[in-house]
């Protein structure tokens, strides 16, 4: 089904051949899986997909308020408001067994059991608060339990979460991709461990981002300023120095910061 085995596939390379490809194709829960396999190695990927087959066979009719009813009601998928900053949050394997997520991943969790079922959900990258869409004014809040908004409940929820005069554009709510979702999740992850101060997970999650098409020099250079930062000096001017060679108008800048992180080592 997936072109693939997944017995003994390297996460990273495998991932890096997902987004490498036609968008309109990616398998979001494919490649969500493997930002997770990075944390868990063990991690039986084939195994996790046939968990979204079952969950998808408890929706004979594929509609929405059936969608709804078997995911939110029955097995009561919802947010995980007390431990919203876990990993395990944006992790999707945790978050079909445990029924509990962040907004995003609670939502690619939404999209691939309605794909499977005939139920097109598009993802909606509203700051702040990820939802789902289906239909022209019909949104689905995962995190809330599945609640159905309209376009004015959104604005609302925009608002509960950025502030009561934070402005919103309605372009908030235009769908998005699955490379925009992907980069989300890992931006997530980036935000959980750099707070951690785990520079081990970063790595991979820099990595991974990098992978990305939309991703620039400015990844590269993030990662040096994050290594620089947690006292690796000699692998942040490392970094830099690479990225100098590989875009000469910036080589200037980047050396001149590549020099002063290797002047801590004096």
């Amino acid at each position: 089904m997936l072109g693939v085995s997944l017995t003994g596939m390297d996460p990273t390379i495998r991932f890096s051949e997902l987004v490498a490809g036609p968008e309109e194709d990616l398998r979001l829960d494919e490649a969500a899986l493997l930002i997770a396999a990075h944390a868990r190695p063990d991690l039986d990927i084939g195994a996790e997909l046939k968990l979204l087959d079952r969950l998808a066979a408890g929706i004979p009719e594929g509609t929405l308020d059936e969608w709804r009813r078997h995911l939110f009601v029955h097995l009561g998928y919802s947010g995980d408001a007390s431990r919203y900053y876990d990993p395990a949050n944006s992790f999707l394997n945790e978050v079909i067994r445990r029924r509990r997520g962040l907004p995003i991943t609670l939502s690619v969790l939404g999209m691939e059991v309605g794909r499977r079922v005939g139920l097109r959900l598009l993802g909606v990258g509203m700051p702040g608060h990820f939802l789902l869409k289906h239909g022209p004014d019909v949104y689905v809040d995962p995190f809330d339990g599945g609640r159905v908004l309209d376009r004015a409940e959104c604005v609302e929820k925009f608002r509960a979460v950025n502030g009561p005069r934070a402005a919103f554009r309605i372009n908030y709510l235009d769908p998005v991709g699955p490379h925009a979702i992907l980069g989300r999740m890992l931006n997530n992850l980036k935000a959980v461990y750099a707070g951690r101060g785990d520079v081990a997970a970063l790595n991979w999650v820099f990595e991974l981002r990098r992978a990305l098409p939309a991703a620039g020099p400015g990844e590269a250079r993030e990662w040096a300023r994050t290594l620089g930062a947690t006292g690796r000096y000699l692998e942040a001017a490392a970094e830099l120095e690479a990225l100098a060679e590989a875009h000469p108008g910036d080589a200037e800048a980047l050396e001149t910061e590549a020099k002063a992180f290797r002047a801590h080592l004096n």
